[in-house]
């Protein structure tokens, strides 16, 4: 679940300006992530929420369902240092604070 307070929101065009580009290096699209939200893949769905009528996701959500995906493909993950995640917790309070969230 996405916590509004602590997580870096964005909207889903912002989110899918963070996924890599594809094989024929086109952008991720914006149908994508809402397919990925409504039906999912491998049984996992990328978290959101649609408060006001925009949808929005989160960048922890997006690390979520990497992780959850790699997981179910039997991929090893390996933990991001405590430290890495301080500053990126602090970040995103920060960047909530901005927005006036």
């Amino acid at each position: 679940m996405i916590d509004l307070n602590t997580e870096t929101v964005l909207a889903l065009p912002q989110a899918a300006k963070r996924i890599p580009c594809n094989r024929d290096g086109k952008q991720t699209h914006v149908s994508t992530l809402m397919r990925w939200i409504q039906k999912g893949v491998k049984g996992v769905r990328l978290e959101a929420t649609k408060p006001g009528g925009r949808w929005l996701t989160s960048v922890e959500a997006l690390q979520r369902f990497s992780d959850k995906l790699a997981q179910a493909e039997g991929v090893e993950i390996v933990p991001e240092p405590r430290s890495s995640r301080h500053l990126s917790a602090t970040r995103a309070a920060e960047e909530l604070d901005r927005l006036g969230y």
